[in-house]
């Protein structure tokens, strides 16, 4: 059936029109390797550098610390796995409820791993931070091999982390802060510097940019090579540059910075609609992540005694979008991580559905989800 409802915004999101019309002419006309020695690679060499200096105005970092990925998944695996060690022990710490882009690849680093735990809103707190960092750390010397990994915002529950405080617990201990940043850059302000961040890891597809294309932010010699072969991506990662799409990227994320703060005000309206809308009908449900500290239009909600993917389907049978939690696991649908990290009752865990509407969904839109999860729940 035709879609009448997109409410998935944090699985992709639509590319914008303006991002689309910046990359026609690097696929019809200026299509020329980057790289190559003659005239007709220039508008195409000039354009990587234009996108690169974008990119890093919008996060306050410097160009030539700007790599140009497939996207956050690759970002979060090279950040992990490919950081630097100047000895042959490593740790990395991270959180209960990261992607699982980060968590596998602290699985498989071949690093000694630690987890730190969080409240029921999904916060990672300074203070449980420093407690892991305290025992394993406790000589800023004996911690130079240790990499902290904390999102930004949460993918299924929205919560905003507070990266300035977290950074700065790592640093005390002498470890490298990463953020993966894919929910948050496009949606919130970022700025590396003022944040303390070490490393970022982004993905344009978030941001209204096109699919795999993402960046990794990094200070200078944090990062191992990705790839060998040619000398593309500051000689870090090898292969040809994706043009159009790293063009697509920076138009994306610039035009989404200019138009947070009403975007923002946009997101909350519908938020509240939808959420006023079932409460004045009396419907019982349990609002997940931060009340406050929350991406815009992010609702992740959990209903008692029901299944979250029998409702996910009943409203995909009315022509509306959303999920049960990250897409990036969409074939296994035990109940999310992060659901359980948060503790969830029991009786409400594996009712939960995740909606996040994006800068084009209507006031109509938020008040006609609400209005068939009203009839749904109610069968």
């Amino acid at each position: 059936m035709n879609m009448k409802i997109y409410a998935d915004n944090a699985a992709t999101t639509k590319l914008d029109i303006d991002a689309f019309e910046a990359m026609k002419p690097y696929l019809l006309e200026d299509y020329a390797n980057p790289s190559g020695a003659y005239s007709f690679s220039k508008k195409a060499k000039r354009a990587l550098k234009e996108a690169r200096q974008t990119i890093a105005e919008c996060i306050n970092a410097e160009p030539e610390q700007i790599i140009f990925t497939s996207g956050g998944t690759e970002s979060n695996n090279h950040a992990i796995k490919h950081f630097t060690v100047p000895s042959d022990i490593c740790h990395v710490v991270t959180s209960a409820i990261e992607h699982h882009s980060v968590l596998y690849a602290c699985e498989n680093s071949g690093f000694e791993r630690f987890v730190v735990p969080v409240d029921k809103y999904g916060v990672v707190s300074a203070d449980e931070l420093e407690k892991v960092l305290r025992r394993y750390c406790p000589v800023i010397a004996s911690c130079d091999s240790t990499l902290v990994t904390i999102m930004t915002a949460n993918n299924e529950i929205g919560t905003i982390q507070h990266i300035s405080e977290l950074s700065e617990v790592a640093h005390r201990h002498g470890a490298v802060f990463h953020t993966d940043a894919v929910q948050a850059v496009g949606h919130i302000p970022i700025d590396v510097q003022a944040m303390g961040i070490d490393m970022l890891s982004a993905s344009a597809h978030k941001f209204n940019g096109p699919k795999g294309i993402g960046f990794l932010y990094s200070r200078n010699g944090l990062l191992q090579i990705f790839h060998h072969g040619g000398a593309q991506e500051l000689g870090m990662r090898a292969g040809t540059e994706n043009v159009s799409a790293i063009v697509g990227m920076a138009v994306a994320l610039k035009k989404n910075i200019e138009e947070m703060k009403h975007s923002t005000e946009h997101l909350h309206h519908l938020t509240e609609i939808l959420l006023t809308t079932l409460r004045s009908a009396d419907v019982e449900f349990m609002l997940n992540g931060h009340p406050t500290e929350r991406l815009p239009g992010n609702i992740n909600i959990s209903f008692k005694s029901k299944s979250g993917e029998g409702l996910m389907h009943m409203l995909d049978l009315k022509g509306i979008c959303v999920s049960t939690g990250s897409a990036c696991d969409s074939v296994n649908q035990q109940v999310s991580h992060v659901i359980n990290a948060i503790d969830v009752p029991a009786d409400y865990r594996e009712g939960t559905i995740r909606m996040t509407f994006g800068k084009d969904n209507s006031e109509q839109e938020a008040v006609d989800i609400a209005n068939v999860l009203i009839r749904i729940i109610g069968i």
